[in-house]
């Protein structure tokens, strides 16, 4: 809104230095209206990169976070911005789950496909990709890496380093 009012109050002042032929008048007004536009045209630049950079946040959260903003995080978020991550989400969970693979696991090719986790908080009876296994705290467990690192970014796990 305040872009559009200032742009008319920039055509306002064009308009103004045009001579009685409509040719410019080459005078103090019209380098005043230039440099109004020119300053309207680099804030806007300068917004749009603004905007553009927080999009790229917010959609490399989503590699970070999975599907839940952190309340921290929706916090500082406007009401747009966490709608833009909701329907990124959910874009994104749609074309794993056409690909049937999972992309959000692990950007580094492991060394090995088990790890070693502890259970951080009770999470129970949960079916893994080729086990059913109790998930009680304090345990330690040998686990796929797959089956682990959604746990291990809820912060219910850790892995377990020799």
């Amino acid at each position: 809104y305040a872009f559009r009012s200032l742009h008319l109050i920039n055509d306002r002042k064009v308009q103004e230095v045009k001579g009685p032929d409509d040719k410019p008048v080459k005078n103090s007004d019209h380098y005043g209206a230039l440099i109004h536009h020119l300053s309207l045209v680099r804030n806007k630049r300068c917004l749009m990169a603004y905007v553009y950079n927080r999009a790229e946040v917010i959609r490399s959260l989503r590699w970070v976070v999975e599907n839940v903003l952190p309340e921290d995080i929706a916090n500082k978020l406007s009401d747009a911005e966490k709608d833009y991550f909701k329907n990124h989400s959910a874009t994104l969970q749609s074309y794993i789950a056409d690909l049937d693979l999972g992309l959000t696991v692990d950007m580094v090719p492991p060394k090995d496909p088990y790890i070693k986790v502890r259970v951080l908080d009770e999470i129970g009876n949960v079916a893994l990709s080729n086990q059913f296994t109790n998930l009680a705290r304090h345990a330690i467990l040998f686990l796929r890496r797959t089956d682990a690192e959604p746990y291990i970014s809820q912060g219910l796990m850790e892995e377990l380093t020799s």
